[in-house]
């Protein structure tokens, strides 16, 4: 990692917003019946942002990512204001990266080239699944054929896109998510993101699951899904570089590499989390989840922040490891002793080399192999220990 990803400051812009609530999705996202003030919304984040920029001075934003929520719901001019609002108060780095996170209902070239105008230069589309059945099972309001339009839109309008899969569905057998996975390789240009269906707590689909009526692929299919999964990425050019996300060199996420190498970055937003390092300390803050309770709370504090934590060595060690194991590159065994105040156990790293979980390569980065990322909970625990 050189001088400049060292130096990575990336700003998460969170709008909770959606046209409607998926029953996988534990993210924070509202459904709202009327109309969304945007204008008092931009202006809010541009309060949060002067507020935050002005606990973190000097800094150059590397990335910028408007996550959801339903980004994509937003006006372009909104999304512009924002981006002049960030403009305005920190420096921001000529080749920065700015992705915006888009469904395939809520897209129309005109938007695109909305968002491509105010600055956007990289979209994510949350296509899910490539079939109907599918994605009617998983809630969503668009058929394939909508999400490959889309995909067409976002290739007309961008140099840099993406988009998401989720597998390991109910019914699904490695033949089909192989077939499935061949299509949306001949898509995507550089990256997809590919996640494993999980069954979240307060989801409908975990009230379902625990009363038998929504069956998820047991172990050893849902390992030869994950397998494929990576068998077919590799032999198309798009390895994967984290747990769930698999890029062509030289094209993965710049802004999610700053949260999984343990980098700063300034949540914006109802419901987002930031790390920042003030006065020699990392603190670890969440704006509220309720998008009036934020919008109220930054209008008379300038910032919507509910809890703020000052992480100590072993916290910030501990998140360290467990985000930066998550990538292909693994992590420096040096910065986690430099975190933590001690090095990492030599007989926990060489039991589970000889596990075959974890390797150290030649530059002495310490990582997980490809039998270790299925059990990589797992791994982190005992190394933490």
């Amino acid at each position: 990692m050189g001088a400049d990803a060292q130096n990575a400051f990336g700003v998460y812009v969170h709008w909770p917003f959606c046209l409607s609530k998926c029953p996988y999705c534990d993210f924070n996202s509202h459904v709202r019946h009327t109309a969304i003030d945007e204008e008092r919304f931009a202006r809010a984040f541009a309060r949060e942002i002067a507020t935050t920029a002005a606990r973190t001075p000097g800094r150059t934003v590397t990335s910028i990512f408007f996550g959801g929520g339903t980004p994509s719901l937003m006006k372009p001019q909104t999304v512009g204001a924002i981006l002049d609002a960030i403009g305005q108060h920190w420096n921001v780095d000529s080749g920065v990266e700015v992705s915006l996170e888009a469904n395939p209902t809520s897209v129309e070239a005109t938007r695109f080239a909305g968002y491509r105008a105010a600055g956007v230069n990289r979209v994510s589309l949350g296509v899910q699944a490539l079939d109907d059945a599918s994605l009617k099972s998983l809630g969503r309001m668009h058929s394939a054929q909508e999400a490959l339009d889309a995909v067409a839109i976002a290739r007309r309008s961008f140099d840099r896109y993406s988009f998401d899969l989720i597998y390991a569905r109910p019914g699904q057998s490695a033949e089909a998510w192989t077939q499935e996975l061949e299509v949306a390789i001949s898509e995507a240009a550089e990256h997809l993101s590919l996640y494993q269906l999980t069954i979240e707590e307060g989801t409908p689909f975990f009230g379902l699951h625990r009363a038998g009526k929504l069956k998820t692929p047991d172990e050893d299919l849902a390992r030869q899904l994950y397998d494929v999964t990576q068998e077919v990425c590799a032999a198309h050019g798009l390895p994967s570089y984290e747990i769930s996300n698999h890029a062509r060199p030289g094209a993965e996420c710049r802004h999610n590499l700053v949260y999984w190498r343990g980098q700063e970055y300034a949540g914006i937003g109802p419901g987002a989390h930031g790390r920042l390092d003030i006065g020699g300390r990392r603190h670890a803050t969440a704006t509220d989840k309720r998008p009036e309770a934020w919008l109220l709370r930054v209008e008379d504090n300038g910032h919507g922040i509910a809890t703020e934590d000052l992480l100590d060595s072993e916290q910030r060690a501990d998140e360290f490891l467990l985000m930066g194991l998550r990538l292909a590159e693994g992590i420096d065994p040096h910065r986690y002793a430099a975190l933590a105040g001690r090095p990492l156990d030599p007989h926990r790293i060489a039991a589970l080399k000889n596990d075959g979980a974890i390797v150290m390569d030649d530059n002495g980065r310490l990582r997980v192999t490809q039998d270790g990322f299925p059990l990589l909970d797992a791994v982190v625990a005992d190394l933490a220990a």
